[in-house]
């Protein structure tokens, strides 16, 4: 009998393990939590000020991406006599942006400043608060350039004057010159 034990033991350790005879076997653990990604977004606030003829006139506080009929919701609504026509009311709002609503029948010129792309009553590009996509619309401008101007800004100041914008990297005389005209710093 001990013979037959010494043979077969013999057989089992001499026999080696084959890749097929080793299976890997998963762990899950139900305990373990999986890790989840938050991704926080900082809520800026914007303070616009809405006047004319709106239920109620004054400054209110609305977050980056809202839009007009927002701001002219929180101040009440218009008045009867209000004109709405020349607002958009889809335009994204822009910190320190007046929204003036004019009554019907009130001169056009006195409704150049309602809700304007920039926040002023022209169409020249603010360098000191458009974002990337409206500096790409400037001509010689792409976004390594757009990007540069907001991070002069950011780092060092706002633009006092339009020569400033020389100061930026990549930006010399002759972009300048073909920006001069389509561009303001208030």
């Amino acid at each position: 009998m001990l013979l037959l034990f010494f043979v077969i033991q013999s057989q089992f350790k001499s026999a080696p393990p084959t890749a097929d005879s080793i299976q890997p076997i998963p762990f899950n653990d139900p305990f373990l939590e999986q890790e989840e990604t938050t991704e926080y977004v900082e809520d800026i606030a914007i303070f616009v000020e809405v006047k004319g003829a709106v239920q109620k006139p004054g400054v209110y506080e609305l977050s980056q991406g809202d839009r007009v009929l927002k701001a002219i919701e929180l101040a009440g609504g218009y008045l009867t006599m209000s004109d709405s026509k020349g607002i958009n009311h889809a335009q994204k709002i822009e910190d320190e942006m007046v929204i003036y609503v004019p009554e019907e029948g009130e001169a056009i010129e006195e409704t150049k400043d309602v809700a304007t792309s920039n926040g002023t009553s022209s169409n020249l590009v603010n360098i000191n608060k458009a974002d990337v996509s409206l500096l790409t619309t400037l001509p010689g401008i792409g976004q390594a350039k757009a990007e540069a101007i907001i991070a002069y800004r950011e780092d060092t100041a706002v633009f006092k004057e339009k020569r400033d914008l020389m100061k930026v990297t990549g930006i010399g005389q002759k972009t300048f010159e073909k920006l001069e005209s389509l561009i303001d710093v208030k």
